[in-house]
């Protein structure tokens, strides 16, 4: 790695990030259906069809995996807590449920790692999917409800909370593109689960506040989106994309409005009344959490419906997920957020990371391409610092290879090998590598 701890600020954490749906394994401790569920289970939706039923058995294997955390040297782990197996129909509590997140956070805090919790990371319960899901304003008040449940159990040891992940990947990639549960193709549902999903942070934090939790946030997924060439309809065409992915989100939470492109685009399919809405969805936060993994130069694409626009073929190293290698978009998207939209908030990196074909060869995972992505991305974070920005940690993703989502277990993004048969775990040389960089 390129650089060291003491190149950092003194209160820079260093972590690795997870997801409950993804290792914990959901066939355990009377834990709920959800949409991932359903989606899994619908041929062409995920590779062979896989769930996250098994996953890493993470939720017997905790200690071993947070001993992992600890023996890196790192500061913080980022987790996230399953409304579904806090409450399996979305509305009542388990206990069993509400049992496993208080030794997990007495495991973690054991071992001198700071939680940092995600209130959702896309497990929504198949009962409240039956009742249209994020279409549904209803599901925002289950959600608030969810919030109190697990607020109540564990709140008072978390270092950090943040309400929703990645929200256009729940919302815009779920419902519009259709390739995530509930796997939707539908404008209309679209408005209204990118509006609701919003609605969920805001109301989250309405429920945090009132039980004097102070260190509350949300985590969004940003992608550098550069025009392809310099035509006006391609400039165009990247201003709409850039107001989708990226703008729809901050802008709702810091300014309380949405990019007017976008609502034109939306047309009347927005719910009735949802500016209403925007005080409470921008209601003062105490962090924000940036996810970044690439970029996408953007070309339009006339031939088809609104937005009518396309991403164009790289000509960089691409990931086993096959996107681009760019780490000069994180140190822009750092930048850009505290020039635009946080000024000195703090910001976390809480995920970058890549995916690659790792394979154990004589007890060991080799990844050098991974080694020099995290290095390089670690780099840019520290140049956007040096450029002014807060930027007070970077959590790696994942701390674990784990169920990808619609990639099934076929995408290996862990810094910890997983054989998905045996579930043995092996520490990368990614791992190892970071270890020695962040070493104090």
């Amino acid at each position: 790695m390129d650089f060291k701890r003491s190149d950092f600020p003194q209160d820079f954490l260093f972590g690795a990030a997870t997801a409950a749906y993804q290792i914990e394994g959901h066939k355990f401790g009377g834990a709920g259906p959800t949409h991932w569920d359903t989606f899994a289970a619908t041929p062409g939706n995920v590779i062979r069809a896989e769930d996250g039923a098994l996953a890493c058995d993470h939720y017997h294997r905790f200690p071993e995996d947070l001993d992992l955390l600890k023996d890196a040297g790192m500061d913080a782990y980022r987790f996230s807590t399953s409304w579904a197996r806090v409450m399996p129909d979305g509305r009542t509590v388990n206990p069993e449920g509400l049992d496993f997140y208080d030794r997990l956070t007495d495991a973690i805090l054991e071992r001198g790692l700071k939680p940092y919790q995600t209130l959702y990371h896309w497990e929504l319960p198949s009962a409240l999917a039956d009742k249209g899901g994020w279409t549904n304003r209803d599901t925002t008040k289950y959600f608030g409800d969810y919030t109190d449940a697990i607020t109540d159990k564990i709140g008072d040891r978390m270092a950090a909370i943040a309400t929703i992940n990645e929200p256009w990947c729940v919302s815009f990639l779920s419902h519009f593109i259709g390739a995530h549960a509930p796997g939707l193709r539908d404008i209309r549902a679209t408005a209204r689960a990118m509006h609701h999903i919003m609605l969920a942070h805001g109301e989250a934090m309405t429920r945090l506040r009132a039980k004097g939790m102070k260190n509350c946030g949300i985590v969004l997924n940003f992608e550098h989106s550069p025009p392809a060439n310099d035509a006006p309809e391609t400039i165009a065409a990247a201003r709409l994309q850039d107001a989708i992915y990226n703008r729809w989100f901050i802008e709702a939470a810091t300014k309380g409005t949405y990019p007017q492109e976008v609502l034109d685009g939306f047309g009347d399919h927005m719910p009735a009344g949802w500016q209403d809405d925007m005080a409470q969805i921008s209601q003062k936060m105490d962090w924000l959490g940036v996810n970044y993994y690439t970029r996408h130069e953007i070309l339009p694409d006339p031939t088809i419906p609104w937005p009518s626009l396309k991403a164009a073929e790289t000509t960089l190293d691409v990931t086993q997920m096959g996107w681009e290698i760019y780490p000069e978009g994180l140190k822009n998207i750092l930048i850009r957020m505290a020039r635009d939209y946080v000024g000195d908030m703090p910001i976390y990196v809480t995920e970058n990371g890549m995916a690659w074909d790792d394979h154990v060869e004589n007890g060991a995972v080799y990844d050098p391409v991974r080694m020099q992505y995290v290095s390089d991305h670690i780099m840019a974070a520290k140049h956007a610092i040096d450029a002014g920005a807060n930027v007070k940690g970077f959590f790696y993703w994942s701390l674990l290879d784990n169920y990808e989502w619609a990639f099934g277990y076929e995408k290996r993004f862990g810094m910890v090998h997983v054989d998905f048969d045996s579930l043995k775990r092996t520490p990368k040389a990614s791992y190892h590598a970071l270890k020695a960089a962040i070493a104090r």
